[in-house]
Protein backbone atom coordinates (compact mmCIF):
# COMPACT_ATOMS: atom_id res chain seq x y z
CA UNK A 1 0.00 0.00 0.00
CA UNK A 2 0.93 3.66 -1.09
CA UNK A 3 0.19 7.07 1.28
CA UNK A 4 -0.86 10.10 0.15
CA UNK A 5 -0.55 13.58 1.86
CA UNK A 6 -3.00 16.21 0.16
CA UNK A 7 -1.21 18.92 1.93
CA UNK A 8 -2.20 21.99 -0.67
CA UNK A 9 -5.24 24.51 -0.53
CA UNK A 10 -4.37 28.26 0.12
CA UNK A 11 -5.02 28.26 4.23
CA UNK A 12 -7.47 31.37 3.89
CA UNK A 13 -8.44 31.12 7.34
CA UNK A 14 -5.23 31.17 8.69
CA UNK A 15 -4.72 34.65 6.61
CA UNK A 16 -2.34 36.49 7.17
CA UNK A 17 0.59 33.96 8.32
CA UNK A 18 -0.12 31.60 5.29
CA UNK A 19 0.18 34.21 2.39
CA UNK A 20 4.11 33.33 3.54
CA UNK A 21 3.38 29.77 4.45
CA UNK A 22 2.05 26.36 3.94
CA UNK A 23 -0.09 26.06 6.90
CA UNK A 24 0.79 22.27 6.99
CA UNK A 25 4.62 23.75 7.79
CA UNK A 26 3.42 25.74 10.22
CA UNK A 27 4.15 24.10 13.86
CA UNK A 28 1.79 22.36 16.17
CA UNK A 29 3.92 22.55 19.70
CA UNK A 30 7.29 21.31 18.44
CA UNK A 31 6.69 19.67 15.16
CA UNK A 32 5.64 20.74 11.49
CA UNK A 33 1.98 20.10 11.19
CA UNK A 34 2.79 17.63 8.12
CA UNK A 35 4.65 15.07 11.05
CA UNK A 36 1.29 13.88 12.00
CA UNK A 37 -0.30 12.95 9.34
CA UNK A 38 2.96 11.69 8.15
CA UNK A 39 3.58 9.65 11.27
CA UNK A 40 0.03 7.78 10.88
CA UNK A 41 0.94 6.70 7.54
CA UNK A 42 4.10 5.42 8.79
CA UNK A 43 2.58 3.63 11.62
CA UNK A 44 0.76 2.07 9.33
CA UNK A 45 4.26 0.79 7.76
CA UNK A 46 3.57 2.66 4.52
CA UNK A 47 6.61 4.16 3.59
CA UNK A 48 6.29 5.06 0.19
CA UNK A 49 4.17 8.46 -0.05
CA UNK A 50 3.78 11.33 -2.33
CA UNK A 51 3.18 14.37 -1.07
CA UNK A 52 0.77 16.62 -2.71
CA UNK A 53 0.77 20.76 -2.62
CA UNK A 54 0.94 23.95 -4.32
CA UNK A 55 3.79 24.69 -6.54
CA UNK A 56 5.00 27.59 -4.36
CA UNK A 57 5.21 25.40 -1.20
CA UNK A 58 6.16 22.12 -2.68
CA UNK A 59 9.96 23.17 -2.29
CA UNK A 60 9.63 24.06 1.25
CA UNK A 61 8.45 20.24 2.32
CA UNK A 62 11.39 19.19 0.01
CA UNK A 63 13.81 20.95 2.11
CA UNK A 64 12.00 19.24 5.20
CA UNK A 65 11.64 16.16 4.22
CA UNK A 66 14.03 15.61 1.62
CA UNK A 67 13.14 12.32 -0.36
CA UNK A 68 12.55 10.11 2.46
CA UNK A 69 15.64 8.17 2.57
CA UNK A 70 16.92 9.29 5.97
CA UNK A 71 14.27 7.42 7.76
CA UNK A 72 14.04 4.82 5.34
CA UNK A 73 10.91 5.74 3.34
CA UNK A 74 11.08 7.09 -0.07
CA UNK A 75 9.03 10.43 -0.53
CA UNK A 76 7.46 11.92 -4.08
CA UNK A 77 6.12 14.98 -4.25
CA UNK A 78 3.67 16.53 -7.22
CA UNK A 79 1.99 19.65 -7.30
CA UNK A 80 -1.93 20.44 -7.11
CA UNK A 81 -1.77 24.42 -9.05
CA UNK A 82 -4.93 24.83 -7.55
CA UNK A 83 -7.70 23.38 -5.63
CA UNK A 84 -9.56 20.86 -6.94
CA UNK A 85 -10.83 18.79 -4.49
CA UNK A 86 -9.85 15.76 -1.94
CA UNK A 87 -10.54 13.43 -4.54
CA UNK A 88 -8.16 15.08 -7.54
CA UNK A 89 -5.32 13.32 -5.07
CA UNK A 90 -5.35 10.36 -6.88
CA UNK A 91 -5.49 11.62 -10.52
CA UNK A 92 -2.30 14.09 -9.64
CA UNK A 93 -1.19 10.71 -7.80
CA UNK A 94 -2.38 8.18 -10.01
CA UNK A 95 1.04 6.87 -11.65
CA UNK A 96 2.31 6.49 -8.46
CA UNK A 97 -0.38 4.48 -7.20
CA UNK A 98 0.49 2.15 -9.96
CA UNK A 99 -1.53 -0.76 -9.50
CA UNK A 100 -1.79 -0.56 -5.58
CA UNK A 101 -4.02 0.53 -2.85
CA UNK A 102 -3.62 3.81 -1.03
CA UNK A 103 -4.69 5.65 2.00
CA UNK A 104 -4.79 8.97 1.51
CA UNK A 105 -4.69 11.82 5.03
CA UNK A 106 -5.15 15.32 4.71
CA UNK A 107 -1.86 17.08 5.94
CA UNK A 108 -3.81 19.15 8.53
CA UNK A 109 -5.73 16.03 10.38
CA UNK A 110 -3.93 14.45 13.64
CA UNK A 111 -4.71 11.15 15.53
CA UNK A 112 -3.56 9.84 18.59
CA UNK A 113 -4.61 7.42 20.41
CA UNK A 114 -3.81 3.65 22.05
CA UNK A 115 -5.96 1.68 19.52
CA UNK A 116 -5.74 3.79 16.38
CA UNK A 117 -2.76 2.35 15.26
CA UNK A 118 -4.50 -1.64 15.71
CA UNK A 119 -8.01 0.20 13.91
CA UNK A 120 -5.76 1.34 10.93
CA UNK A 121 -3.98 -1.94 10.54
CA UNK A 122 -7.57 -3.51 10.59
CA UNK A 123 -8.55 -1.38 7.67
CA UNK A 124 -6.07 -2.19 5.74
CA UNK A 125 -5.75 -5.71 5.93
CA UNK A 126 -7.41 -8.13 3.16
CA UNK A 127 -8.46 -4.90 1.71
CA UNK A 128 -11.19 -5.26 -0.74
CA UNK A 129 -13.13 -1.49 -1.65
CA UNK A 130 -12.80 1.36 0.51
CA UNK A 131 -12.85 2.18 4.21
CA UNK A 132 -13.34 5.37 5.73
CA UNK A 133 -13.85 5.75 9.57
CA UNK A 134 -15.88 7.29 11.54
CA UNK A 135 -16.28 9.47 15.19
CA UNK A 136 -18.82 10.62 17.09
CA UNK A 137 -19.25 14.47 17.12
CA UNK A 138 -21.45 17.35 18.74
CA UNK A 139 -21.69 19.37 15.40
CA UNK A 140 -22.45 17.22 12.66
CA UNK A 141 -23.57 19.17 10.35
CA UNK A 142 -20.15 20.77 9.98
CA UNK A 143 -18.66 17.64 8.71
CA UNK A 144 -18.89 15.28 5.91
CA UNK A 145 -21.46 12.35 7.76
CA UNK A 146 -21.69 8.64 7.81
CA UNK A 147 -25.16 6.61 8.23
CA UNK A 148 -24.47 2.81 8.79
CA UNK A 149 -27.06 0.30 10.28
CA UNK A 150 -26.56 -1.93 13.47
CA UNK A 151 -24.24 -4.13 11.85
CA UNK A 152 -21.83 -1.58 9.75
CA UNK A 153 -23.16 -1.26 6.82
CA UNK A 154 -22.70 2.17 5.45
CA UNK A 155 -26.06 3.85 4.12
CA UNK A 156 -25.09 6.90 3.09
CA UNK A 157 -22.50 9.57 2.99
CA UNK A 158 -23.76 12.98 3.72
CA UNK A 159 -21.44 16.39 3.23
CA UNK A 160 -22.33 19.21 5.69
CA UNK A 161 -25.93 17.90 5.69
CA UNK A 162 -28.51 20.63 7.67
CA UNK A 163 -30.34 17.83 8.69
CA UNK A 164 -27.67 15.08 9.90
CA UNK A 165 -28.47 11.38 9.44
CA UNK A 166 -26.37 10.64 12.35
CA UNK A 167 -23.39 11.56 14.10
CA UNK A 168 -20.68 10.20 13.22
CA UNK A 169 -18.30 12.76 11.18
CA UNK A 170 -15.45 11.10 8.48
CA UNK A 171 -12.10 12.21 9.42
CA UNK A 172 -9.60 13.34 6.80
CA UNK A 173 -8.18 9.90 6.26
CA UNK A 174 -9.69 7.22 3.29
CA UNK A 175 -8.20 4.09 2.54
CA UNK A 176 -8.74 2.45 -1.30
CA UNK A 177 -8.09 0.01 -3.34
CA UNK A 178 -6.68 0.53 -6.74
CA UNK A 179 -10.63 1.11 -8.04
CA UNK A 180 -10.12 4.86 -6.67
CA UNK A 181 -8.45 5.81 -9.77
CA UNK A 182 -11.19 4.43 -12.23
CA UNK A 183 -14.06 6.25 -9.74
CA UNK A 184 -12.05 9.69 -9.61
CA UNK A 185 -11.82 9.64 -13.52
CA UNK A 186 -15.56 9.17 -13.28
CA UNK A 187 -16.37 11.64 -10.61
CA UNK A 188 -18.28 14.40 -12.01
CA UNK A 189 -16.76 17.99 -10.43
CA UNK A 190 -19.58 19.83 -8.14
CA UNK A 191 -20.88 23.29 -8.69
CA UNK A 192 -18.00 24.60 -7.06
CA UNK A 193 -15.84 23.21 -9.48
CA UNK A 194 -14.19 20.03 -7.55
CA UNK A 195 -13.94 16.89 -7.09
CA UNK A 196 -15.47 15.98 -3.73
CA UNK A 197 -14.44 13.15 -1.79
CA UNK A 198 -17.69 12.23 -1.85
CA UNK A 199 -18.13 11.09 -4.61
CA UNK A 200 -15.69 8.38 -4.60
CA UNK A 201 -16.98 7.39 -0.85
CA UNK A 202 -20.79 6.98 -2.43
CA UNK A 203 -18.78 5.22 -5.84
CA UNK A 204 -17.75 2.37 -3.46
CA UNK A 205 -21.08 2.51 -1.80
CA UNK A 206 -22.96 1.85 -4.68
CA UNK A 207 -20.78 -1.05 -5.65
CA UNK A 208 -21.16 -2.44 -1.82
CA UNK A 209 -17.44 -2.23 -1.50
CA UNK A 210 -17.61 1.02 1.15
CA UNK A 211 -17.07 -0.34 5.14
CA UNK A 212 -16.91 2.16 8.02
CA UNK A 213 -14.47 1.43 11.36
CA UNK A 214 -15.61 3.66 14.53
CA UNK A 215 -13.04 5.38 16.54
CA UNK A 216 -13.25 4.55 20.02
CA UNK A 217 -13.57 7.17 22.45
CA UNK A 218 -10.07 6.68 23.67
CA UNK A 219 -8.71 8.16 19.68
CA UNK A 220 -8.42 11.90 19.79
CA UNK A 221 -9.37 13.48 16.07
CA UNK A 222 -8.09 17.12 15.46
CA UNK A 223 -8.90 18.99 12.25
CA UNK A 224 -6.19 22.06 12.68
CA UNK A 225 -7.43 24.43 10.02
CA UNK A 226 -8.05 27.59 12.12
CA UNK A 227 -6.00 29.30 14.95
CA UNK A 228 -8.59 27.92 17.54
CA UNK A 229 -8.07 24.49 16.64
CA UNK A 230 -4.19 24.82 15.74
CA UNK A 231 -4.05 25.81 19.56
CA UNK A 232 -5.91 23.16 21.03
CA UNK A 233 -4.03 20.53 19.45
CA UNK A 234 -0.92 22.69 20.13
CA UNK A 235 -1.78 22.42 23.97
CA UNK A 236 -3.31 18.50 23.40
CA UNK A 237 0.40 17.88 22.28
CA UNK A 238 2.18 19.40 24.82
CA UNK A 239 0.04 17.87 27.55
CA UNK A 240 0.28 14.56 26.56
CA UNK A 241 4.15 14.68 25.91
CA UNK A 242 4.74 16.31 29.18
CA UNK A 243 2.91 13.82 30.98
CA UNK A 244 4.01 10.75 29.22
CA UNK A 245 7.29 11.71 28.52
CA UNK A 246 6.66 10.53 25.03
CA UNK A 247 6.58 12.12 21.67
CA UNK A 248 3.54 11.94 19.42
CA UNK A 249 4.18 12.37 15.52
CA UNK A 250 8.09 11.83 16.09
CA UNK A 251 8.58 10.38 12.17
CA UNK A 252 11.98 9.40 13.41
CA UNK A 253 11.02 7.39 16.14
CA UNK A 254 8.15 5.48 14.17
CA UNK A 255 11.15 4.75 11.85
CA UNK A 256 12.91 3.22 14.22
CA UNK A 257 10.34 1.27 15.92
CA UNK A 258 9.17 -0.10 12.24
CA UNK A 259 12.84 -1.33 11.32
CA UNK A 260 12.98 1.36 8.59
CA UNK A 261 16.38 2.90 10.56
CA UNK A 262 18.58 0.87 12.52
CA UNK A 263 19.75 2.37 15.98
CA UNK A 264 23.19 4.04 14.77
CA UNK A 265 21.17 6.18 11.81
CA UNK A 266 18.36 7.55 14.35
CA UNK A 267 21.51 8.50 16.36
CA UNK A 268 22.70 9.89 13.15
CA UNK A 269 19.41 11.77 13.07
CA UNK A 270 19.21 12.94 16.64
CA UNK A 271 22.59 14.94 16.38
CA UNK A 272 21.82 18.05 14.61
CA UNK A 273 18.99 18.39 16.96
CA UNK A 274 20.00 18.00 20.17
CA UNK A 275 19.99 21.96 21.11
CA UNK A 276 16.18 21.87 20.71
CA UNK A 277 15.50 18.82 22.82
CA UNK A 278 13.66 17.13 20.24
CA UNK A 279 17.75 15.27 19.15
CA UNK A 280 18.01 14.27 23.06
CA UNK A 281 14.56 12.21 22.68
CA UNK A 282 15.74 11.09 19.99
CA UNK A 283 18.71 9.67 21.69
CA UNK A 284 17.09 8.37 24.71
CA UNK A 285 14.83 6.30 22.53
CA UNK A 286 15.92 2.51 23.34
CA UNK A 287 15.61 -0.48 21.70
Amino acid sequence: MKGIILAGGSGTRLYPITMAISKQLMPIYDKPMIYYPLSTLLSARINEILIISTPQDLPRFEQLLGDGSRIGCKFTYKVQDKPRGLADAFLVGADFIGNDSVAMILGDNIFYGSDFDDNLQEAIKDLDGGVIFGQKVADPERYGIVEFDQDMKVLSIEEKPEKPKSNYAIPGLYIFDNHVIEYANEAKPSPRGEIEITEIQNAYLRADKLKVLLLDRGTAWLDTGTFESMNQASQFVKVIEDRQGLKIGCIEEIAFRNGFINKQQLITLARPLEKSGYGKYLLSIDN
